[in-house]
Parts: structure tokens; sequence; C-alpha cells
């Protein structure tokens, strides 16, 4: 799939972004907790936007979240790499064995453990296992809102700053690639559109940002346009 019609950075102004100013804005607009406790959570009632980020946001009309559904508390790594270019986003492609979204586009990340010191730590000792990169490599620069999956996931997404080389090692258990796409192409609003398939006979709605290739859908994308939304401008 070729990109088409797409701003170049020059031509928005977002080659202006650098770490700090990534850093600035998401502490202004979504200041980064300890780490330490979860956000407390209200599950959102089919029929109503609570306000929480999630795949609900699409799809008012139907019921995502079984109400007897425990949901599991999970962290994610937004990884920002300083390029001479620019800043990427760093993201990986699941592995294609795996029983839950296989071969999907995902941050590192995973289920919060008993032995993780709150929801960062946990974001930070995934990211270590997935994709061989210590965490003390790692600069928090803020957090994204919390994003509830339809399969019963509550997701702390952190936004850390990379500085290369990098020696990344993915684990193939898991993991099957990484690579890197522009913060400028996510931050371009052209780029992020919304699709649908039929889910418990009704229409589901979800992001995509197609890059090339790649299509980025899903909780994923959802989480870009978060990011997105923090970065830009407030309207």
């Amino acid at each position: 799939m070729e990109q088409e019609h797409l701003l170049s950075p020059g031509e928005s102004g977002l080659d202006a972004l650098d770490l700090e100013r990534v850093s600035r804005r998401l502490r202004q607009r979504a200041p980064l907790a300890n780490g330490h406790d979860p956000k407390p959570f209200v599950r959102p009632p089919a029929q109503s936007d609570h306000g929480l980020r999630g795949d609900h946001e699409l799809n008012p009309d139907i019921d995502f979240y079984d109400p007897s559904m425990e949901l599991r508390a999970a962290s994610v790594l937004v990884p920002l790499v300083e390029r001479s270019e620019g800043l990427n986003i760093l993201l990986t492609q699941r592995a294609g064995h795996l029983s839950c979204h296989a071969g999907q586009i995902s941050f590192p990340g995973g289920r919060l453990e008993m032995r993780d010191n709150g929801p960062l730590a946990c974001a930070l000792r995934e990211t270590e296992e997935e994709i061989g990169l210590p965490r003390s490599q790692v600069r928090p620069l803020g957090q994204l809102e919390t994003y509830i999956t339809r399969t019963g996931f509550e997701i702390t997404p952190f936004v850390g700053a990379l500085q290369p080389p990098l020696e990344l090692k993915p684990d193939p258990g898991e993991v099957e690639e990484i690579f890197e796409i522009p913060l400028s192409f996510v931050l371009n609003e052209q780029n992020c559109r919304t699709e649908s398939r039929e889910f418990r006979g009704k229409q589901r709605h979800f992001y995509v940002y197609p890059y090339g290739e790649r299509y980025i859908w899903g909780a994923t994308a959802g989480m870009l346009k978060n990011l997105c939304e923090l970065l830009l401008p407030a309207r």
C-alpha cells in the first residue's frame, strides 16, 4: 500500500517537535503519575461516553464490555527515538504464532505483575523482555490516557525517550519484528482514518494508520490518536 497525498513535516511545522517540546506538552496536558498506583477505573456504560479512551469510543451502540469481566491491568511503552531527521516512534509486530493478536502491530508492554513496582515499572520490564532494551536507556517523558480494550485490558501507556545507538534483540516467542515510523506521520491528522468490520452483527469502527505496507489499527492506533491529540496545539 503506497502513501499518497501526505503532508510533509515541513508543510505543517511538525518537524519543530523535539523531545523537550514533547515532554513539556505531555506534562502540561497529561502529567506523569508516580507510576506506583493505577488510576481508578469505572467501567464505561455501553450507551454513554464515560470519557475514557478505549474500543468503545467509536462504537457507542455496541456493548463491548461484559459487566462480569474483571479488567486486567497492563502497561505499554510508547518509545520515541531521536534520529537526525526527527523523532520516530518504535513499534513491534507480534509473533504470528501467538494465541492473542497474532501478527498485529503493537507497543512493547504487557500485564502488570506482582513483582512490578507499579505500571511504569511494568512497561519498562516488558519492554526489556520483549525487545532487549535496558530500562536504564529509557527516559520517561509522560503518559497517555488509560485505554480500555474490548478483551478486558486496562492499559496505561507511558511515553519514553530513547537515544541511539540502540542494540535491540526481539524475543522470538513474542516479537517478529521491530521497526520505526516518523512521529510527524502520526501527527499529520490526514494519515488517520476510521474503518469498520462486522462485530456481533453490527459494524465495529476503529482507527487505522496505514503506513506503507504496515496496517496499524485497534488499540495501538487508538493510543497513537491520543498521542496526537496531546501533542498538537489545543483547539
